[in-house]
């Protein structure tokens, strides 16, 4: 592993745990040139997973894509990095349950808007705005009525 601070290959693990439910090993490390520590985390290698856009487009998936996404609806909201990073991890597991190769973009909108909903209405207003392209203030108007907020 090269050292983020030197770039030296060579380091000694200092402390390893599980992490993320079981699904990682999280590795504090020491530089052996700078001595300064640093963490990795290790997970398993699964068939690559591909995104089925809207417009039929397919791209693989971007953990960090749709971490910027809820991040972005959450923003200025009391939200911890935390609970998002639950969302994502929930998200990820759910997709990951269904053993396909190509899940539909939509799909994961709804997960996510899901879990939103339960955790903050303005971020999941916000997420649906995008997700479900409102094209007008009623549109948006309709569905804070829809989550009985007036």
């Amino acid at each position: 592993m090269r050292c983020p601070f030197c770039g030296y290959e060579q380091d000694k693990v200092v402390d390893s745990r599980s992490s993320r439910e079981g699904r990682a090993v999280r590795r504090r490390r020491e530089c052996l040139k700078c001595e300064k520590r640093f963490t990795t985390y290790e997970y398993v290698e699964t068939a690559p997973l591909t995104i089925v856009k809207n417009d039929q487009r397919r791209e693989p998936f971007d953990r960090l894509k749709l971490l910027q996404g809820i991040e972005t609806a959450c923003k200025k909201r009391p939200v911890s990095k935390k609970q998002v990073e639950g969302i994502v991890d929930r998200v990820i597991e759910h997709v990951e349950k269904l053993s396909k190769i190509e899940v539909p973009s939509s799909d994961i909108g709804k997960l996510v808007m899901e879990e939103l909903r339960l955790l903050d209405d303005i971020a999941y207003i916000r997420f649906a705005s995008v997700y479900r392209q409102f094209s007008d203030k009623g549109e948006f108007v309709s569905e804070i009525k829809d989550m009985g907020i007036e």
